[in-house]
């Protein structure tokens, strides 16, 4: 966890907000139809929106997911640039 989210993710807000979401998709993945265990925000929170309550405890901006899937949002993201042999930036085609 980022330092900059950490008291966010302490609070009793995020807390009660993620457990009520949870059961309101009675803790199933909403991707692979899992056992739901993290409520993902589908715009990622920054240290500039961190305390803007329309993304970090909107409903519409969040998501139940499984670890697996979670996993694959964060870790099975393609590059976004990768280099050449000159170390010059290549965007990636999307």
């Amino acid at each position: 966890m980022k330092a900059w989210a950490k008291e966010f993710y302490e609070s009793s807000s995020w807390r009660e907000c993620r457990a009520a979401y949870l059961i309101s998709q009675h803790n199933v993945c909403e991707r692979c139809g899992d056992i739901a265990k993290v409520v993902h925000h589908k715009k990622y929170l920054t240290a500039k929106n961190i305390n803007d309550v329309s993304i970090t405890l909107s409903w519409d901006n969040l998501e139940a997911l499984c670890q697996d899937c979670h996993n694959k949002e964060h870790h099975n993201k393609p590059k976004r640039y990768s280099f050449d042999s000159d170390g010059n930036i290549i965007p990636s085609e999307k």
